[in-house]
């Protein structure tokens, strides 16, 4: 019956309900580095939206950036971060081009620590981000992710823990 419909396609499923996206519970910052990846978990994007997170890119430096030839845009601000707008912070793995897109990410993850809310660092991220808060990063080198909150910092082996993790953000 699909054809009785003012869409122009026909459902994703035979069950008739078509694909349907997970509802948004809490939109968190997603640090944008040049080269940026996920380390070992490259699913993780999808894991994050499966569980109700949206990412909201974030400048930490230039103003937009070049991922693959895709042009991205940062659609929030490290002021976000305090009006609450934010529940989350995301560092993937990357580089930073100059020693000032560093200092901006370094602020953004001192800026996240001060509110208290929870970060996830991938990859390298994991070093920039304990570094940035002060904490030891010796025992989480061999971990591709971790869950950065006030308390603790717990490492993530794998998509389930992400997943175990994401559900945690309020």
């Amino acid at each position: 019956m699909y054809a009785q419909r003012k869409a122009p396609f026909a459902p994703r499923t035979n069950a008739g309900y078509g694909y349907r996206p997970a509802p948004v519970r809490a939109r968190i910052g997603l640090a944008m580095r040049r080269g940026m990846n996920f380390a070992d978990l490259p699913d993780a994007e999808t894991i994050l939206r499966g569980r109700g997170l949206s990412l909201a890119p974030m400048s930490v430096g230039d103003g937009g950036l070049n991922v693959g030839g895709t042009s991205v845009l940062p659609t929030a601000e490290a002021s976000d971060i305090d009006s609450g707008a934010l529940k989350a912070l995301v560092v993937p793995a990357g580089t930073a081009d100059t020693e000032a897109a560093a200092e901006a990410l370094d602020a953004v993850i001192v800026r996240a620590g001060a509110k208290g809310i929870a970060m996830f660092a991938f990859g390298d991220g994991v070093a920039v981000a304990l570094r940035a808060l002060g904490r030891p990063a010796n025992d989480f080198a061999e971990a591709p992710a971790v869950l950065i909150t006030a308390d603790a910092v717990e490492p993530l082996a794998d998509s389930a823990a992400l997943a175990a993790a994401a559900a945690q953000v309020q």
